[in-house]
């Protein structure tokens, strides 16, 4: 069983800021760090330090191919990961003493996948196989409802949100993964109450799952029932790649059949490590570590 995750693969530039830079100002950085990022490596490197086996689907420019050999290095399988002569996707990133971001993302080659590299990367399939994609990159349309027509299982984080989400065809998708904002936006609904309800009525084809920060994470079952799952307290140093991180270690465990509430404590422990520490994909933790912080805590 494999999970084909059609992901960004960005350089972040990481600038450490005492407030976010308001509009006019000029504003120094105490530092400076360039990093790989993106939410389609990220959770594809949450997922393989989770045990699955994920192939990522992207593009880089040839100039960062040392990027590439970062993801093959944490155990993501890489052959169909491009490298082409368009510049590399890429996110400003400024982060406050809290720990709260704000993100700056260019596309780049990110937006160069095509139908004809998404046929390819699903062409040897097999029905326990996951795809996962977020709304980073190009030809999202045509992945979800060719998985689908494939009968694979397709999770979604439609993540940054877009107006162009509600038109892609969100019947294929049997996990959505979203947080308050994003829900906000599918929904039309203002309140984590009504969010729910809302799914509860009209997302009877799959599965949902809403993460509220240090609130939790709520997950509505096709059957209407939810699973509530409170957040582990912990000192956020950084949040960059907290919901990567969730996700990363949410869909290994699931896709492996663990049971849901399990698979969500796992995912919410890995998000808590993951804001200890700063930056991205760096700040993911490996099982074992997730394995001691859940005993640490009785889970």
């Amino acid at each position: 069983m494999a999970i084909i995750n059609f992901g960004s693969i960005n350089i972040d530039h990481v600038y450490q800021v005492e407030h976010f830079v308001k509009p006019g100002e000029t504003l120094a950085s105490s530092q400076y760090k360039q990093l790989l990022g993106g939410k389609g490596a990220n959770q594809s490197i949450a997922l393989a330090l989770a045990g699955a086996d994920v192939k990522h689907v992207g593009a880089i420019n040839e100039s960062d191919a040392t990027f590439k050999q970062t993801l093959i290095r944490k155990g993501v399988d890489c052959q169909y990961v491009k490298c082409t002569d368009t510049p590399s996707g890429h996110a400003i990133i400024q982060v406050t003493p809290t720990g709260e971001n704000a993100i700056v993302l260019f596309g780049g080659a990110n937006l160069t996948l095509t139908d004809e590299t998404v046929n390819k990367a699903l062409s040897n399939t097999s029905s326990a196989d996951w795809v996962l994609t977020q709304n980073e990159t190009s030809s999202i349309a045509d992945i979800l409802s060719l998985a689908h027509s494939k009968q694979l299982k397709v999770a979604f984080n439609p993540a940054p949100m877009s107006d162009s989400v509600n038109a892609l065809p969100l019947d294929c998708v049997d996990l959505l993964i979203v947080n308050e904002t994003e829900a906000q936006a599918i929904t039309g609904q203002s309140t984590t109450e009504s969010i729910v309800t809302w799914f509860t009525q009209n997302w009877k084809h799959g599965e949902v799952i809403l993460t509220l920060g240090k609130e939790g994470v709520i997950m509505v079952r096709k059957d209407g029932t939810t699973i509530d799952v409170p957040a582990f307290s912990v000192e956020a140093v950084d949040t960059t790649a907290a919901g990567d991180c969730f996700i990363g270690y949410f869909l290994s465990a699931y896709s492996h059949h663990t049971d849901a509430r399990q698979a969500l404590i796992r995912g919410c422990a890995a998000s808590a490590i993951a804001v200890t520490r700063e930056g991205a994909a760096q700040s993911i933790p490996t099982q074992n570590e997730v394995d001691r912080f859940l005993a640490k805590h009785g889970k």
